[in-house]
């Protein structure tokens, strides 16, 4: 049925092309490929290249969304945090929430009636409830802050849960091409026939019974621009910017920072050095593929975290920052804030055409319910051949066989007794299980190749092109391993001059079975 996972994506046709490689089109892509269906999935950049790696780097259920009483929403993220730990314990983990309490902005009561909701509307297992603080002398916060609540939510890669996704569908047989721009697509004889031009300018074109636009910020001008269709949803796009400072707290939990405008701020551990605060939340006008951090925007961070720490940060303190736009299903919100995180599918098809399915909003939590719920609209159009839903209990690639990330790092030590014990923790952390397939045939520290910084070796620079569609400097560095932080500009250049010797096309070159 359709395309095999060995056959030519030139004159295939295929049961579903997914337009974008985003969290939602890699999702998409996954779960149709593990139920038969053929799938070709192309993406114009990177994968995650864009919102799904510019995100808080959380799966949580959205307590502020209760103000807005968003019940389904929060009910099915609150669901979806124990599901993504048993799929992929390597990349989500467990988090505390931190939230002092400024009785101005809200009273203990509601924030308790909250939490109580939080703690309930959901299925918790594993994750612990929540619980009422009292901050002493030694708090970080400011001495006028004196109590508070503690939460459970989970943080995540962002970016390796797209490549992992990714990875699923290419295993189920889904032909995956990133740096591959869908130019237009026409209905033709109950078929979609998609013209394609890859980053090196050449062209080529399939068909697909069925159309998938996951194109994210893009998803509405898709449909205007290469479709020549009338879009059935307009979009707000909302920019999302974030901060990286010095550590700003001993301890590995978040917190949770009300403002005086009623928004919150996260103050999130990142990379065992490092704090992250965000997000923003401002209408965005230009063009995503530009998106960057404001001047209004950093102040507003600085200001929000200053109102609550002793310790006061400056624009001096700031070593990087990123921005990215929510495209979010527009509801007439006056307030960019209070606009719906949840998702909205629209499926065109007249008689005798095949459909068109366009994903509008979503958040990174809900990705795979929405999944399913695209396949589910889809299903009446591939009657008898696509399989039940599934990915509720599969493992993500890396999480097979897996208990914790400390338990694996204790176990490469054990077996390379020569390997840097922060690269073992940070590779139990990115790969999981799939750790012992980089490592295969290594034998000694000279097997890793060049040392590249950052405890970065060309070992695992070959496994990320041949194995994660890699490319260039960035998609290693700050969405494949995230140790861009990590590495200066020389080291960045010693990678550059790498990759163009090592893998001057960037093809993904396909590894023996036993790799």
């Amino acid at each position: 049925m359709g395309a095999s996972k060995h056959s030519s994506p030139l004159a295939e046709v295929y049961d579903i092309a997914v337009i974008g490689g985003g969290i939602n089109g890699v999702g998409i892509a996954a779960d149709a490929a593990g139920r038969g269906l053929s799938v070709f999935l192309c993406e114009k950049d990177d994968l995650a290249g864009h919102t799904s790696s510019a995100s808080s780097k959380l799966i949580h259920g959205g307590l502020r969304y209760l103000e807005h009483r968003e019940f389904r929403l929060v009910r099915e993220s609150l669901a979806e945090r124990e599901v993504l730990l048993r799929k992929a314990p390597h990349i989500v983990r467990p988090l505390r929430f931190v939230l002092p309490h400024r009785p101005h902005l809200r009273p203990a009561w509601l924030i308790r009636a909250g939490l109580f909701l939080y703690d309930h509307l959901g299925k918790r297992e594993k994750l612990p409830a929540t619980r009422s603080l009292r901050f002493g002398a030694g708090s970080p916060l400011k001495t006028e802050i004196r109590r508070g609540f503690e939460y459970s939510d989970c943080a995540v890669d962002d970016a390796r849960l797209v490549v992992l996704n990714a990875i699923s569908a290419r295993e189920h047989g889904a032909h995956i091409h990133t740096r591959t721009r869908c130019v237009s697509a026409r209905q033709s004889k109950g078929l979609w026939h998609l013209h394609l031009e890859r980053s090196d300018g050449s062209l080529y074109s399939i068909r697909a019974r069925a159309l998938v636009n996951a194109a994210g910020p893009w998803v509405a001008s898709f449909i205007r621009e290469e479709l020549r269709l009338r879009s059935p949803r307009r979009i707000r796009l909302i920019q999302g910017s974030h901060l990286i400072v010095p550590r700003l707290y001993d301890g590995e939990h978040a917190y949770v920072l009300q403002n005086e405008d009623r928004r919150v701020v996260f103050t999130l551990p990142y990379l065992d050095r490092f704090t992250l605060i965000g997000t923003t939340d401002r209408e965005y006008q230009g063009d995503p593929d530009h998106v960057q951090i404001s001047p209004e925007e950093t102040d507003y961070l600085l200001n929000v975290v200053n109102a609550h720490f002793k310790h006061q940060l400056g624009p001096d303190d700031i070593l990087y920052s990123y921005s990215g736009v929510r495209p979010l299903c527009d509801d007439e919100s006056d307030d960019p804030s209070a606009i719906t995180r949840d998702y909205t599918l629209t499926l065109q098809h007249a008689p005798g055409e095949a459909p068109l399915l366009s994903v509008f909003g979503g958040k990174l939590t809900t990705y795979r319910k929405l999944a399913e719920a695209a396949l589910a609209q889809l299903a009446p159009h591939f009657a008898g051949n696509m399989g039940p839903a599934w990915t509720a209990t599969a493992p993500l690639p890396g999480g097979e066989q897996m208990s914790d990330t400390g338990t694996l790092a204790g176990q490469l030590i054990e077996r390379f007794g020569w390997l840097d014990t922060s690269i073992a923790r940070r590779w139990a952390r990115s790969y999981g299980t799939r750790t012992w397939r980089l490592l295969e045939n290594v034998q000694g520290r000279d097997d890793l190749g060049e040392y590249l910084g950052g405890g970065l070796y060309a070992r695992e620079v070959d496994y990320l092109c041949e194995q994660e569609w890699a490319r260039e400097v960035d998609d290693i560095l700050w969405r494949r391993s995230k140790i861009g932080m990590l590495m200066g500009s020389a080291e960045r250049a010693r990678l550059d001059r790498y990759l163009r010797k090592a893998h001057p096309t960037g093809d993904v070159k396909k590894l023996p079975a036993t790799y």
